[in-house]
């Protein structure tokens, strides 16, 4: 939806290499405010749109313990949470350290 920020808001690329995924709905304002972070960090990530795709959201609510809200957030494969708990992890400083290691599986 605002991908055209991608290029203005990409400052950093090579400082996070970790593997950010994430579940949305196109509507949701909390994906949206989620992606925003993300963009405004220049994060690069895997956005899964499940709007009405029961089976995809299936899948988020296995890899996310069972909670079936949107967004749910994954760096490398680590379940962070939805919105609010990638907000809260920012304020506490605890979300860049996840976002500059790399994968293992890269």
């Amino acid at each position: 939806m605002l991908d055209f920020l991608n290029p203005l808001l990409n400052r950093h690329p090579e400082k996070y290499k970790a593997d950010v995924e994430i579940y949305t709905w196109a509507t949701c304002p909390f994906c949206i405010r989620a992606k925003l972070l993300m963009w405004w960090k220049g994060v690069k990530f895997t956005e899964y749109k499940i709007d009405g795709d029961e089976q995809a959201r299936a899948q988020m609510a296995q890899r996310a313990n069972g909670r079936k809200s949107v967004p749910q957030i994954f760096v490398n494969n680590q379940h962070l949470g939805g919105c609010d708990d990638l907000y809260d992890l920012d304020a506490q400083g605890q979300l860049e350290p996840l976002l500059i290691k790399a994968s293992s599986s890269v």
